[in-house]
């Protein structure tokens, strides 16, 4: 019975030292009644990015070079794996090769058939081979050092509708379809991030989508625990790259979790807990290079141990203001209008602030869309905009916390409710 999954994220495979320190987790922790999640690479999600948009791009000007500017974009990431894959099994190394090689002639063989402009439906066939890569190589490598395991291809259990790039869980079939898994006496790799819709076309869960992928497995599974293991030592309070003396936090209840991913803490993705919590599932954030720590505990209980403030930050962002062009109030049916037009672009909203005349709201771009939306927004409001901000989110903060920000920026927006508080700076 699969009764742990185990999550491991790019920087954990990125390269051959980083695979066989896998191998070492799973002798440490054990492999029995485990099914493990594998991202892509290192950073090759980017990489089939640029493989995605070359190809778009060509396709979409009708040129005759799409075969060449395919090849040039993917050299980069067939070398990438072939260096690992080298390192790993030397001399012993042809039949995982030629595994991955089939891989890239699937690539190649969606882009020779395919008649789509839609670059969200291309993006998902493309760039979901970078976790059937890492799964591939990762599989057979610890069946080349003697751990026995069995090799699944996710998108055949998760199903989705077809939104691509950000799909949703179609609950019933996908819990239906992971009976057949669960029972397993074998240790499972397969992938995170994928899913596939009712056509059987690949469709993903969005960026960091893996740590939900787990989550949808665990709660098929009646799982007793999700371990994420990552290069840090658990949750911190702060991204230790924007602000110094981050404190780790031992304990953090699945409410105040999901605060934190909300306002944007990219430790654990924002719909990873919501099907955890359900079923009472504990998540574990470890770190794959101290086995001994064991990390943040996200559950049921105190909001935070220690109790301290939090510090989350996104940077390029979009502050948007909005005014109707009579100077007359914004009302319901402006702003419901407005959040239509934001759902329709995929805009995601950080911050919202209105007035009677005026409405504020900080915007993730996160699919590069809003210059399409100023263009339809033009002529109907009066609009005013400024890109390349900064959120800041401090959660229960003091003013100790409120001075430690980072000085010499602008704040050019501040709201506070309850113990949180938002700035954005430019």
């Amino acid at each position: 019975m699969i009764k742990r999954l185990f999550k491991f994220g790019g920087a954990s495979v990125k390269d051959a030292e980083g695979v066989r320190n896998v191998l070492r987790v799973l002798q440490h922790q054990g492999a029995q009644d485990v099914c493990m999640v594998v991202s892509a690479m290192g950073k090759t999600t980017n990489a089939m990015e640029e493989v995605v948009s070359s190809y778009y791009k060509a396709k979409k000007s009708n040129s005759d070079q799409i075969i060449s500017t395919v090849n040039e974009a993917l050299a980069p990431v067939k070398a990438y794996h072939a260096q690992i894959i080298d390192d790993l099994f030397g001399t012993s190394a042809d039949e995982v090769k030629a595994s991955v090689d089939i891989l890239f002639e699937e690539m190649f063989g969606f882009l020779a058939w395919n008649k789509s402009l839609n670059h969200s439906f291309i993006y998902d066939q493309i760039v979901g081979y970078g976790e059937l890569l890492s799964t591939t190589i990762v599989s057979a490598y610890l069946a080349h050092q003697g751990v026995a395991n069995r090799f699944v291809d996710i998108r055949q259990y998760i199903k989705t509708d077809s939104s691509y790039r950000d799909a949703s869980v179609q609950w019933e079939e996908t819990n239906e379809r992971l009976k057949a898994l669960s029972s397993s006496k074998e240790l499972l790799v397969t992938q995170g991030f994928l899913g596939s819709d009712s056509n059987n076309f690949t469709t993903t869960l969005g960026r960091e989508g893996s740590d939900y992928t787990a989550a949808i497995l665990a709660y098929g599974f009646d799982a007793e625990s999700v371990s994420i293991w990552k290069d840090v030592p658990g949750v911190l309070n702060a991204d230790p790259r924007a602000f110094e003396d981050a404190i780790q936090l031992h304990q953090v209840s699945y409410t105040e979790a999901i605060e934190l991913a909300f306002y944007g803490a990219s430790v654990i993705h924002p719909k990873t807990l919501q099907p955890l919590q359900r079923k009472g599932i504990p998540l574990y954030v470890r770190s794959f290079l101290d086995l001994e720590n064991e990390g943040t505990c996200v559950t049921a209980g105190s909001p935070l141990v220690p109790e301290v403030p939090c510090y989350i930050v996104k940077k390029n962002q979009v502050l948007l203001e909005l005014a109707t062009q009579d100077f007359s109030f914004m009302a319901e049916h402006h702003l419901s209008s407005v959040f239509e037009l934001f759902s329709k672009y995929r805009l995601k909203v950080d911050l919202i602030q209105n007035s009677a005349i005026s409405f504020r709201v900080c915007l993730d771009n996160r699919f590069d869309q809003f210059d399409a939306l100023a263009e339809e927004l033009e002529g109907q409001y009066a609009m005013k905009f400024q890109k390349g901000v900064s959120l800041y989110t401090i959660r229960h903060f003091d003013q100790k916390a409120y001075e430690s920000l980072p000085k010499g920026s602008e704040i050019v927006l501040e709201q506070r409710t309850g113990e949180t508080l938002q700035l954005v700076v430019s």
